[in-house]
């Protein structure tokens, strides 16, 4: 059952813009807005070829970033401003910014980093930190590193920090978000989790939160299918992701 505001069937919007982000990634924005939150994804469609999940890098105007990794996503990179992308959506639960927490960090690994932008600028105004947390393997992979620091820049009255890690130590600090994060949990200086990427980077994120008794939001990235509960493809530890999540809450 579509929601108000959903779009049920593939639309088209138009592209009105393009930026390379890096090697890979570009984030493409819409002539369009969405009704959503931080979180939700959308299903992008390409007529007679296939049709691919993204999380929201914003709602107003509609902006996503794509990666190039498969056949799906290359033919989106080829796509040039004037022509269109269809759409359907917005899908599934977002994050949600708990009133008593007021200093959050926010977590995203790869292209993981995508929704978070967005949730921190929804957070800004509301919390008294954010201590963002970036992690790729390499400084080549590192995405919206510069848009955090521009938007930190935009908010003074907000502290927001912003930590890079790369594994292979050419950006940032050497090593995983969850080593640069650990310290943080263990000096009592984070009130809740929130965070996107990989699942075995989720799996070290749920277990630091429970030992630390901080509750947290993770984002399960899935391949989903049908995007409405039916197919069963998006299935994680007993939820269907993309009605139950893909955002799911983890007491402490």
């Amino acid at each position: 059952m579509t929601q108000p505001g959903q779009l049920a069937l593939p639309t088209p919007f138009i592209i009105s813009a393009l930026e390379q982000e890096n090697y890979r990634t570009k984030t493409i924005v819409l002539d369009g807005a969405l009704t959503a939150t931080p979180g939700q994804f959308v299903m992008a469609w390409l007529p007679r070829f296939d049709e691919k999940p993204f999380s929201l890098v914003n709602a107003n105007p509609i902006t996503l970033m794509i990666t190039a990794v498969g056949p799906f996503t290359r033919l989106v990179h080829d796509l040039a401003v004037g022509q269109p992308l269809w759409l359907r959506g917005p899908f599934g639960q977002g994050f949600t910014r708990p009133p008593h927490h007021r200093r959050l960090a926010l977590v995203g690994g790869g292209y993981g980093v995508a929704p978070l932008l967005w949730f921190a600028q929804t957070a800004l105004g509301h919390v008294d930190a954010l201590t963002v947390f970036i992690g790729a393997r390499a400084a080549q992979d590192l995405l919206y590193a510069d848009r955090f620091r521009a938007l930190a820049a935009a908010h003074p009255a907000t502290a927001l920090d912003l930590i890079v890690t790369t594994e292979d130590g050419s950006a940032g600090h050497p090593g995983r978000v969850t080593d640069a994060l650990a310290p943080k949990l263990r000096a009592g200086e984070i009130d809740s989790l929130y965070a996107c990427g990989p699942h075995g980077m989720l799996d070290a994120l749920e277990r630091l939160s429970q030992q630390h008794s901080v509750p947290c939001q993770l984002s399960w990235e899935a391949y989903m299918r049908c995007a409405v509960g039916v197919c069963g493809a998006c299935e994680h530890a007993g939820h269907v992701l993309c009605l139950d999540g893909p955002v799911l809450h983890h007491t402490s």
